[in-house]
């Protein structure tokens, strides 16, 4: 991949295709070449391919689909290493799909698109879930659904882990979530890359390098360009870098749409001081 002009052409094409159509594994690697242009996608595209082929060689013997999922964890938390990185949880490279199969360590969501993934070359159909601060994966069988966390080795999760995990995310105010059902919806492949891009826009913010959280804002927007909040802080990041033409548009955009509720009249506000330093250029 030679040039952000590339990568957008090339996640446009995927975009366009009905959802059910996209790769994700392919599109977490082509987010990833925004840090790695060099990056060899079919390379790492195959060595999903060669995981799926030792584990559905290893669980050949069960016909339960179940057994397998139990198979699919014993390979690749235990044989294969994969871990969780806590120690070192906002490194940028958890959050890229190349550097999760180079260094067998992780975070919730690309632990979890690993582990989608080698399962869909299985027959599996596992599903994401977007939970609230964490990634997990549910698997549907004859008994019922199971969900499952791939950051804890792909452990089952039953009602009591489920709130217990929100309770440590969220405190006390995880009372006004939505219903535990709500939480535990499939969330499809556009909602699971927007939450990779998400993650790796706030790294990148905590540790101020805005032009690498301004790239992952604009995938997102290229992604869904609804994502009404994302406009204004893409405009307020162009801003801090002086690139005050962009930010104006983005703030303008943002205005038109949210027209006169939140926070409309501080970026109002903004607006007007943008167009006075854009006179000034001239």
């Amino acid at each position: 991949m030679e040039s952000n002009v590339t990568l957008n052409d090339r996640l446009g094409e995927i975009i366009r295709r009905d959802e059910s159509e996209w790769n994700l594994a392919e599109t977490a690697l082509l987010i990833a070449t925004v840090e790695y242009p060099d990056l060899d996608i079919p390379h790492y595209i195959q060595q999903l391919d060669q995981l799926a082929d030792t584990v559905a060689a290893r669980a050949q013997a069960f016909s339960s689909a179940l057994d397998r999922v139990t198979e699919l964890n014993l390979f690749l938390f235990d044989d294969q290493d994969f871990a969780s990185n806590a120690n070192d949880y906002y490194d940028p490279r958890n959050s890229f799909l190349n550097q999760v199969l180079d260094r067998r360590l992780g975070i919730p969501i690309t632990l979890s698109i690993l582990y989608m993934e080698v399962g869909k070359r299985l027959s599996l159909g596992l599903q994401g879930i977007s939970f609230p601060g964490r990634f997990l994966v549910k698997f549907a069988h004859a008994q019922g659904e199971i969900v499952l966390d791939p950051y804890a080795g792909g452990m089952s999760l039953g009602l009591t882990e489920l709130e217990v995990l929100l309770k440590s995310s969220f405190g006390a105010a995880h009372d006004q979530l939505p219903p535990l059902d709500q939480l535990l919806a499939a969330a499809g492949k556009k909602e699971i890359l927007l939450r990779l891009l998400r993650n790796l826009k706030s790294i990148y913010q905590h540790s101020n390098q805005i032009p690498k959280a301004l790239s992952m804002l604009d995938l997102m927007l290229l992604i869904e360009p609804g994502l009404v909040d994302e406009w204004r802080e893409r405009g307020d990041l162009y801003q801090r870098l002086e690139c005050f033409r962009p930010a104006l548009q983005d703030f303008q955009h943002y205005l038109n749409v949210v027209a006169g509720t939140g926070d409309s009249e501080d970026v109002r506000r903004r607006v007007g001081e943008l167009k006075q330093r854009i006179l000034l250029l001239h």
